[in-house]
């Protein structure tokens, strides 16, 4: 059975609250934490935080299993316009790689981007956008295989990670260092809009002239298509609206379908919760022992 990892705030935390943080997913059973984006963007900034890191890690017993690069719509993610700020982009994300991979870290995720309304308005196309992931991907796959560590890219919901677009970028390339993460809340929200419902996808695609008034394209088969590249997940749960992040089984997503799909992915290495605990005031026990109810 694949390791459960799980996926804490800890913007809300500090040298002194982390530990406890720690000790308290340790105390409720739990062996298996997320590097996350907020953990290695200040690493980033605050080197000295790899040994508070591992010392906390020593201490309860925990380690990282898969990693979540930084990443930001305007300017962090693989579809990126600006030319001049591409090479920043690229350099944050072979940091990220090799911070991931110092914890023994062997799968990140990397947003291949949303093209938010600021790039879309400067006239840029999808295709251009689709053809910067592809130039990027061409940088950091090298490195991944030189770190031994997978590159996961994430289904959200704009026109750049659609279920064909994944799958055509994982052909592309065919590297063993290459595979999906697959959101299940991310992909929870795609069926809004065939039903006439205001949502998250709305906005993204409707922004794009090649997507005025056309539907939102629904892959109702999204996993099943996925499912032999599945090499993450993020597992959380919402409205079928807007992207919460909340607890499995107090939304809409169909967790028996998802979770049977997912034990047969051929590639998985882990189970994430992606359930935002701080934000969502879920407390950590209720975390573990709804994940632990959800996969057995």
């Amino acid at each position: 059975m694949q390791p459960t990892t799980y996926l804490f705030d800890f913007e809300h935390t500090d040298d002194k609250t982390r530990p406890y943080i720690m000790q308290e997913f340790a105390r409720n059973g739990a062996g298996h934490l997320v590097l996350t984006d907020t953990l290695i963007r200040q690493i980033m900034f605050d080197t000295d935080l790899v040994q508070k890191l591992r010392k906390n890690l020593a201490d309860t017993g925990l380690d990282f299993v898969d990693a979540h690069a930084p990443f930001n719509n305007w300017n962090d993610d693989l579809d990126l316009v600006d030319t001049a700020m591409r090479p920043t982009m690229i350099a944050r994300k072979k940091v990220a790689m090799h911070i991931a991979a110092d914890f023994g870290v062997n799968t990140i995720t990397i947003h291949v981007g949303n093209a938010l309304l600021a790039t879309r308005n400067q006239g840029h196309t999808i295709q251009e956008c689709d053809e910067n992931i592809k130039r990027a991907l061409e940088e950091l796959l090298p490195l991944a295989e030189q770190l031994k560590i997978v590159i996961c890219i994430e289904n959200i919901w704009a026109p750049t990670n659609t279920t064909d677009k994944l799958l055509a970028i994982i052909d592309f390339f065919q590297s063993e260092n290459l595979g999906i993460c697959y959101d299940a809340g991310h992909a929870n929200l795609m069926k809004a809009p065939q039903e006439g419902k205001n949502s998250a996808p709305i906005e993204y695609f409707g922004a794009f002239d090649d997507f005025n008034e056309k539907p939102v394209p629904y892959d109702p088969q999204m996993l099943e298509h996925l499912l032999p590249h599945v090499v993450n997940c993020h597992l959380h749960d919402n409205n079928g609206l807007f992207d919460f992040h909340r607890l499995p089984g107090t939304g809409t997503v169909d967790w028996p379908h998802i979770i049977g799909l997912l034990k047969q992915a051929p590639r998985l290495r882990s189970f994430q919760s992606e359930v935002i605990p701080v934000r969502e005031n879920v407390s950590i026990r209720t975390l573990v022992e709804t994940f632990e109810t959800l996969l057995k």
